[in-house]
């Protein structure tokens, strides 16, 4: 048997089964040769037979004698016998009388006749099986004229019963007959309802149906439990045969949507039974909701045409691509299945009704890799990449990122889990974007480092999937970490992306900024370094304001100038009765700040002369620079912003401890506030080499001071190397180069230090949000959900499509007008609209 015919052996076998289960009275075919007397005394109750009289010799009577005889055993199936009854020439009663003789049929149930049918409307098969069942389900397949018929029945079953609405262009032809054995069989589990009026048929279609063909609508009134709600309707797309109608039910009954926990290889669904493809949504444990209705929405689509399923990818282990988030099995033996990454739900269907689309996408995808191989080619050979970060984020891409710690947030349950922590980091990021995925990488490490913190929840939003969520938390650039608070206003995290930095601002951002201290031995113990356990591991400059009672304004400006360095600054605050004698042991008066350098092993104490927020963020981050610091690359903007020259000593390792208290006492002396004392070790920042050739046609000898004015000019000066390096040489050396008796050894260009390319815009490459249905609707449970369809989920009405939605437009629900959840792909893998491959340069882009 071949591959096509095995998908009918399920259908044709229940059929066979209800024909056989059918209690049967006589052999099959027509019983012959009865007298009315006979036939009458075998009638027995609640079995139906059909009937005609005839005198014993009738030559008119063989065409109609062919056609009844053929009926009998499709009748016999149904439990209805077909019976010859001979009349005597004698007999004049009501049935032989000759008005009557092969005139009329008689369908009787036991004893009790039930209709009377014109031998002319008995014309074929068809038409006796049609009507006999017809008369014999009257009372359950309601035939309707009128609209307002068809919508009162659909009002009685809402939220109890569905309907199945068929109409035939006639009574009595082979469509009609089919939906009559379809109700003799489903007629206790559907309401049948059929109509012969055209008028009707346009009436609940949009599209100009063709009325000279036979239509038949399956009526999800079950699902419709608000009064006001109309029946959705799915349109058989098939010829209404009786095998057609058989495999539209059993799709309809199926679950619109099947969960899966196991290979797809495995899986086998009634729609791969019977010859459809399955539509397998990748989904996971995080956005198990979002990736739920976007499931429900493409099974709605596709209903009748393929059934959807949804997998899970926590609890079964892909051997694909982690961006795929679409699989499509066929029903075809051997047919590998294909992983595909679709843009949206249009997509999805376009490859249910293309077969050729599979290949197209395939081809495509295959055309990319071969892309990103010629690019990379391409980027082996080539010395300077214009984008580093690109050129970095490319080199590595095909590493996944640990982020198994990190919780994926989604518009589904970003506000739900802000409040299952006490605090909730979040980076909003563009899964395309280079620096993003830099930045991943570096939070996914600091999520095995805070691994097991209390209180802290690491989370992520991608903002190409819910580019309206990012909206509505002010995101405007990538990437972007804020830290959530319940009551509080978010955090927004400003520094650079180390993995230290981060976990440092994330673990310090634990502590109220400023922390309130209430005593005075606190206030000694948090200069000495006796800190909560949260900042213990942590070796910030500490920083304490004192505030008497009368310095309310410059108590509130601390406060809120703690606001916004929380997680930058360790910030005490004490302002007790006895803050004034706190601060006059270290030789100011309050308002002050105390700094305590190498856990209070030096104590500096500020007088704060001015009293606005502004101002006193601005001398905070001062003050709280190194005084001789070691220059690196994230800390190198804040001496940068400073505007100073720079003195910087370059140095092929640690500096020499005589050195290095040269240079401190140089940094301590008077002069400190005009320029930056600093170092630089090249083993550690190898970065210093290219600033040396920068400077230097060749690297000079190390250790090399040199006097850098960024600034004013862009003048480079070394200090004299066979001078040793002390704070009195320096200063003389310093004093020759304001007098101008040095020649610098070479002057920095004056062009801006730009990016080689300009930059472009992040947002403008980001589609717009799709408004979702967050106060109209929330997410179903159970297999199938109470529908709140778009404006056609499953198709027109057009021969080629399975499923439609036939319904009043002025009776379209709130969801067709705001727009259908799920309606993109979004929350499962990166989708394939991110095609700006991470491993394109800024040319490229």
């Amino acid at each position: 048997m071949s591959a096509q015919k095995d998908r009918w052996v399920s259908p044709l076998v229940f059929l066979l089964f209800c024909a056989s289960s059918i209690p049967r009275s006589g052999s099959v075919g027509l019983q012959q040769e009865l007298s009315p007397q006979h036939y009458f005394s075998g009638l027995e109750a609640g079995k139906a037979s059909l009937a005609f009289f005839t005198p014993s010799v009738s030559p008119g009577a063989q065409p109609f004698l062919e056609q009844i005889e053929s009926s009998a055993e499709a009748l016999q199936d149904y439990g209805i016998s077909v019976v010859k009854v001979n009349c005597p020439k004698e007999d004049v009663s009501r049935y032989c009388g000759k008005e009557n003789a092969l005139r009329k049929a008689f369908l009787f149930r036991g004893k009790q006749l039930i209709r009377e049918f014109p031998t002319d409307a008995l014309f074929d098969v068809n038409s006796v099986v049609a009507n006999v069942l017809f008369a014999l389900l009257f009372n359950e397949v309601k035939y309707v004229e009128t609209l307002a018929d068809l919508e009162n029945i659909e009002n009685v079953l809402k939220g109890k019963s569905n309907m199945v609405f068929a109409y035939v262009p006639a009574i009595g032809t082979a469509e009609h007959r089919a939906v009559m054995e379809a109700a003799f069989v489903y007629g206790t589990i559907h309401q049948f309802v059929l109509t012969t009026e055209a008028a009707l048929l346009k009436a609940t279609s949009h599209d100009g149906p063709d009325v000279s063909s036979a239509w038949l609508l399956f009526c999800h009134c079950q699902l419709a439990t608000d009064p006001a709600q109309p029946c959705r309707r799915t349109a058989l797309a098939q010829p209404l045969t009786l095998l057609n109608i058989h495999r539209h039910l059993k799709l309809m009954g199926a679950p619109l949507v099947t969960e899966v926990a196991e290979d797809p290889e495995k899986i086998s669904t009634v729609h791969l039974q019977l010859g459809l493809p399955l539509v397998f949504i990748l989904s996971q444990k995080e956005t198990y909701e979002a990736d739920r209705r976007t499931a429900e929405f493409v099974a709605w689509q596709l209903l009748g045409k393929a059934g959807v399923a949804l997998l899970s990818r926590d609890l079964v282990d892909l051997n694909v691509l982690h961006r795929s988030n679409v699989a499509l099995k066929t029903p075809d033996e051997g047919m590998p299945i294909q992983y595909l990454v679709l843009e949206d739900t249009d997509e999805v269907v376009t490859l249910v009704e293309d077969k050729n689309k599979v290949k197209q996408i395939q081809e495509d995808e295959q055309q990319e890799e071969e892309e990103e191989d010629e690019d990379e080619k391409e980027n082996d050979n080539q010395d300077i990449q214009d984008d580093q970060v690109v050129e970095a984020v490319s080199r590595d891409k095909k590493r996944e990122l640990p982020l198994e710690q990190v919780l994926i947030l989604t518009e589904e349950n970003f506000h739900s889990s802000l409040s299952e922590a006490a605090r909730t980091v979040v980076l909003f990021y563009a899964s395309w974007e280079a620096v993003s995925l830099a930045v991943l990488r570096s939070y996914s490490e600091v999520a095995a480092h805070l691994k097991g913190t209390p209180e802290v929840l690491l989370s992520r939003v991608n903002c190409w999937d819910w580019p309206g969520l990012c909206s509505q938390e002010n995101v405007t650039q990538f990437p972007t970490m804020k830290i959530y608070k319940e009551g509080q206003q978010p955090v927004t995290y400003d520094g650079m992306w180390g993995t230290e930095e981060l976990s440092s601002f994330i673990l310090l951002s634990r502590v109220s900024c400023p922390l309130k201290l209430a005593t005075m031995d606190e206030a000694e113990g948090y200069l000495r370094g006796e800190f909560p356990s949260e900042l213990s591991s942590h070796h910030h400059t500490s920083l304490l304001g004192v505030f008497s009672r009368a310095s309310s304004k410059a108590r509130e400006a601390f406060e809120e100038a703690g606001n916004i360095l929380s997680g930058h600054v360790r910030m005490g605050m004490y302002f007790e009765d006895d803050a004034l004698a706190l601060s006059q042991k270290y030789s100011v008066s309050p308002p002050a700040l105390l700094l305590a350098r190498s856990r209070g092993q030096s104590v500096e104490g500020i007088a704060l002369s001015k009293h606005s927020m502004q101002d006193m963020v601005q001398m905070i981050r001062y003050e709280l620079l190194d005084i001789f610091p070691e220059i690196t690359v994230p800390n190198l903007p804040q001496y940068l912003q400073l505007g100073k020259p720079f003195l910087i000593l370059f140095s092929a390792g640690d500096i020499n401890q005589m050195e290095g208290e040269e240079m401190l006492k140089l940094a301590k002396g008077r002069t400190q506030r005009a320029f930056v004392a600093c170092w630089l070790n090249l083993k550690k920042t190898p970065v210093g080499h290219g600033i040396l050739r920068k400077y230097f046609s060749t690297t000079p000898s190390l250790p090399v001071l040199l006097w850098v004015n960024l600034h004013a000019g862009g003048q480079v000066f070394k200090f004299p190397p066979e001078q040793s390096i002390t704070e009195m040489n320096i200063l003389s050396w310093l004093e020759k180069l304001q007098a101008g008796l040095e020649i610098p050894s070479s002057t920095l260009s004056e062009e801006d230090w730009k990016p080689p390319l300009p930059a472009y815009d992040f947002l403008q490459m980001m589609e717009p949000s799709m408004p979702e249905l967050s106060s109209h609707a929330s997410p179903h449970s159970g297999d199938t959900p109470e529908p709140h369809p778009p404006k056609s989920p499953g198709g027109d009405t057009a021969r080629g499509d399975t499923a439609t939605r036939e319904e009043p437009s002025r009776e379209r629900s709130t969801a067709e007008e705001v727009g259908s959840p799920g309606r993109d792909l979004r929350g499962t893998a990166p989708r394939l609209a991110a095609r700006d491959r991470q491993g394109k340069r800024h040319s490229e882009l």
